[in-house]
C-alpha cells in the first residue's frame, strides 16, 4: 500500500513539474514583452517629471507631451522626409545584396579574382564615409544618386565578407562526397556551398540593414540637400538650426524606429530561411 502511495506521489510530482515546465516558456514570452514596455513607460514618466519639476524650457529639453504634439503638427514635413531616407536605404541594401552575393561567388570560384579585388573592397570599407561623400557629391549626376552610392558602399562589405566566409566554410567531408559522386563545380556551389553559407549571409544581412540606414543618414548630413526631396537627416539639421527641439526629437525617434524595424525585418527573414534546419534557429527543449 505504501509503495502505491509513493508511486502516486511521484507521479503527481512529475506532472506538477511538467506543468511548471510547460508554463515557463509562456511566462518568459510575457516577460520579454512586459518588462521592456514597463521600462519604457517608467522612463517616459521620469522624463516628464524631470522637465516639469525643474521647469526646463522646451528649447533645451522638450517634454514627452511636446514631442507628441510635434509628431502631429509636423507630420506633413517629417513623414515624406522619412520615406525619402527609407527608399534610399532599401535601394542601397538591395543593390548591396545583389552585388555582394554575386562578387562573393566569383571570388570564391576564382583565386585570382579574390587576390585582385578583395583588397579594394576592404579599402572602401575602412575609408570613412564622411570623407567619401563630398567626392561623390561632385561626380555623381545628382544628390540622390550620391546618397545611394554612399549607402551602398557601407552595406556592401558585410554581405560580401560574410557570404565569402560562408562559402569557404563548407565541411570538407561533404565537399569530398560531392567530388566522389562526380558533381560539377556549379552543382557543388548551388546544392552545397550556398545552402551552407546561408547562416553567414543572414548575419551579414542583419548588419548591412542597419549600416545602410546609418550611411544614408550620414550622406544626407554631408550633402545637406534641402527642398522637397530632402531626407530626414536634413530635417534634423533644420530643427537644430531653428532650435525646434520637439521636432528634432521626433525625427530622431523616427530614425530609431526605422532602424529597429529594419533589424526586425532582417531577423524575420533570417528566421524564415533557417528555422527548419539550422541549429542557430531551431528551438530546443533543453
Amino acid at each position: 500500500m505504501s509503495e502505491i502511495v509513493q508511486t502516486n506521489s511521484e507521479a503527481g510530482t512529475d506532472s506538477a513539474a511538467g506543468v511548471i515546465l510547460a508554463k515557463t516558456p509562456n511566462r518568459e514570452k510575457v516577460l520579454q514583452v512586459v518588462v521592456p514596455i514597463l521600462a519604457l513607460t517608467l522612463g517616459i514618466i521620469g522624463w516628464h517629471l524631470a522637465v516639469t519639476i525643474n521647469g526646463i524650457p522646451r528649447y533645451i529639453l522638450p517634454g514627452p507631451v511636446d514631442v507628441w504634439n510635434a509628431l502631429w503638427t509636423d507630420s506633413a514635413t517629417l513623414w515624406p522626409a522619412l520615406l525619402v531616407t527609407v527608399r534610399i536605404t532599401f535601394m542601397a541594401l538591395a543593390i548591396a545584396l545583389i552585388g555582394g552575393v554575386g562578387l562573393a561567388i566569383m571570388l570564391v570560384q576564382s583565386r585570382i579574382l579574390e587576390l585582385a579585388l578583395f583588397p579594394y573592397a576592404v579599402i572602401l570599407q575602412v575609408t570613412p564615409m564622411i570623407a567619401i561623400a563630398p567626392l561623390l557629391l561632385i561626380y555623381a549626376p545628382d544628390t540622390q544618386t550620391a546618397l545611394l552610392i554612399c549607402a551602398f558602399i557601407v552595406a556592401f562589405f558585410p554581405i560580401l565578407s560574410n557570404m565569402a566566409q560562408g562559402l569557404k566554410s563548407v565541411d570538407h567531408n561533404l565537399l569530398n562526397l560531392f567530388e566522389l559522386y562526380g558533381a560539377s563545380g556549379w552543382q557543388t556551389l548551388i546544392y552545397l556551398k550556398i545552402p551552407s553559407a546561408m547562416p553567414y549571409f543572414m548575419a551579414g544581412l542583419r548588419i548591412a540593414g542597419g549600416l545602410s540606414l546609418i550611411a544614408a543618414v550620414v550622406a544626407e548630413f554631408a550633402a545637406g540637400s534641402a527642398g522637397q526631396g530632402a531626407g530626414l537627416a536634413f530635417r534634423l539639421l533644420e530643427s537644430q538650426y531653428r532650435l525646434n527641439l520637439p521636432r528634432l526629437f521626433v525625427a530622431l525617434l523616427m530614425l530609431c524606429g526605422t532602424g529597429i524595424a529594419i533589424f526586425g525585418l532582417t531577423s524575420f527573414v533570417s528566421w524564415l530561411a533557417l528555422h527548419r534546419w539550422h541549429e542557430s534557429a531551431i528551438r530546443r527543449e533543453n
